[in-house]
């Protein structure tokens, strides 16, 4: 079994086919996804999908590289999260360096933003780091981030960054990237990872992984990504999905089934 832990099925392209993409999950037995939000104008669109299906999951929260749009407060992620209990986590949030230039110090306080709203709910962080680690890190522990942990989505950074972020308690989610013959250098980061810290995700609708790289994305091709990191740690895939599975209700406690 296999859960999608970060995709984006309120995105129009995905939108308009989720009877499909859902049936596709079935047959590759992806159980459940966590559609992640990335403004809070959308966001009213994305509960709608998300409240109507029960295998899927949601978080609130403003993408760093969205510059015009309503600007988060506390009180206001705090009382989105409260409200819905299928709202799993705080995010997408972070630093993005690498899109955007000039005076970025109103994307450092959106991000201190989102982890004082995780702290309040006590539910953990997804974050976005991209040409932006050394900031990244140094607000997440200036912030106490480390309270409520949460993942570093997508994760292209080095192994130090990896370790760093692990010692704040936060998981690391490994995307359709990882099965590209030139990312050497997560592949090896992948067979390090301490497994009890590893995610997997599609990050959809981008980053298809191979065999479907160049595609829209959907997180029916997540089994993909664990059969690659299966491969590189010499494991099968079923012990990946396992572990990821694990992880991803032990970290978003609210998707753990009942006992």
């Amino acid at each position: 079994m296999y859960i999608d832990s970060h995709c984006h099925l309120d995105f129009p392209q995905l939108r308009e086919r989720l009877p499909e993409i859902l049936a596709r999950m079935q047959e590759n037995d992806v159980q459940q996804a966590l559609c992640v939000s990335v403004n809070l104008d959308d966001w009213p669109g994305l509960m709608s999908l998300v409240d109507a299906q029960p295998r899927l999951w949601a978080s609130v929260g403003v993408h760093p590289d969205y510059e015009d749009v309503a600007e988060p407060t506390v009180a206001d992620l705090v009382a989105k999260a409260r409200s819905h209990p299928r709202v799993v986590a705080i995010g997408e949030t972070g630093l993005d360096y690498y899109r955007l230039e000039g005076n970025l110090e109103w994307q450092r306080e959106r991000f201190r933003v989102h982890i004082r709203a995780a702290r309040e709910t006590g539910l953990p962080l997804i974050i976005h780091t991209r040409a932006a680690s050394e900031d990244t890190l140094r607000i997440m522990a200036e912030e106490g981030a480390a309270e409520v942990g949460g993942v570093m989505h997508c994760f292209t950074e080095s192994q130090a960054v990896a370790d760093a972020a692990i010692a704040m308690n936060f998981m690391i989610s490994l995307s359709g990237i990882v099965t590209f013959k030139s990312a050497r250098d997560l592949h090896a980061l992948a067979v390090n990872l301490p497994l009890d810290r590893l995610l997997i995700e599609t990050d959809s609708p981008y980053l298809a992984p191979v065999p479907y790289r160049g595609k829209t994305n959907e997180p029916g091709f997540v089994r993909h990504v664990a059969e690659h990191i299966a491969t590189l740690r010499g494991c099968t895939a079923q012990a990946i999905g396992d572990a990821t599975t694990a992880n991803f209700h032990r970290l978003f406690a609210r998707t753990a089934p009942s006992v």
